[in-house]
C-alpha cells in the first residue's frame, strides 16, 4: 500500500492530536511521494510516527482530511461500508430517522459529506474533493444499508452548491438528473 506521506511540522498538529480531523496547510512540513488531489495519503508526525490516513488537496486550506487513525486500514468497500453503517446504527438510537441527517461529516468519520433524508428522498452535499470521489459508493452503500431495514430510497438529489467547493478546485451545482444522481 504506497501512498504519498504528509509530514507534520514539529509543535504543530495540536488539534489533530487532540482528535480533529483536519490538517491545515500552513501544519505540513513536507509532501513526500507521487499524489494526485483527492487521493488517500499516509500522515505522519515529525519524527516519522504515523499518525492515521486520510485525503489530501493541496488547493484548499484544510490539506488534509484523515479518514482513519490507524496506519495499515486500506480506504476501501468494506471500510465505507463500515461508516455508513456505523452512522445509520447510531441515527436509530438517538433519532426520529423518519427525516434525519444520516451522515454528518466529520462527526461520523466521513469528512466533507452531508446526508440528509426526508421520507424516502436523500439530499447529499459534498464539499470536500477525496469525499466527492467515494460519494457514489457512499450512497450506493447507504441505500443497500436502508434497504435492509425495508426503507426503499425514491431518489437523490445532489445540492453541492456551497462556495467552499470552489475553494476545493471543484464546481459548484444542484443535480437531481439522470446524467449525475437519480430520482426513482
Amino acid at each position: 500500500m504506497e501512498t504519498a506521506i504528509v509530514r507534520i511540522k514539529k509543535g504543530e498538529g495540536r488539534s489533530l492530536k487532540a482528535g480533529g480531523m483536519w490538517i491545515f496547510d500552513n501544519e505540513i512540513d513536507a509532501i513526500t511521494g507521487d499524489y494526485t488531489n483527492g487521493d488517500i495519503i499516509t500522515v505522519q508526525d515529525f519524527d516519522g510516527y504515523c499518525m492515521g490516513r486520510g485525503f489530501i488537496n493541496t488547493n484548499s486550506k484544510i490539506t488534509v482530511r484523515m479518514m482513519t487513525r490507524k496506519k495499515d486500514v486500506e480506504i476501501n468497500e468494506e471500510f465505507i461500508e463500515m461508516r455508513v453503517r456505523n452512522a445509520w446504527e447510531y441515527r436509530k438510537t438517538t433519532v426520529d430517522t423518519s427525516s434525519c441527517r444520516i451522515i454528518f461529516g466529520e462527526a461520523d468519520f466521513l469528512p466533507g459529506i452531508v446526508v440528509d433524508k426526508f421520507s424516502d428522498v436523500l439530499v447529499v452535499e459534498s464539499l470536500a474533493l477525496g469525499i466527492d470521489r467515494l460519494k457514489p459508493m457512499i450512497l450506493e452503500k447507504l441505500k443497500n444499508i436502508l434497504a435492509e431495514d425495508g426503507i426503499q430510497i425514491r431518489g437523490i438529489y445532489e445540492r453541492s452548491d456551497a462556495k467552499v467547493r470552489l475553494q476545493e478546485g471543484m464546481e459548484r451545482f444542484r443535480d437531481s438528473s439522470e446524467s449525475h444522481l437519480t430520482l426513482r
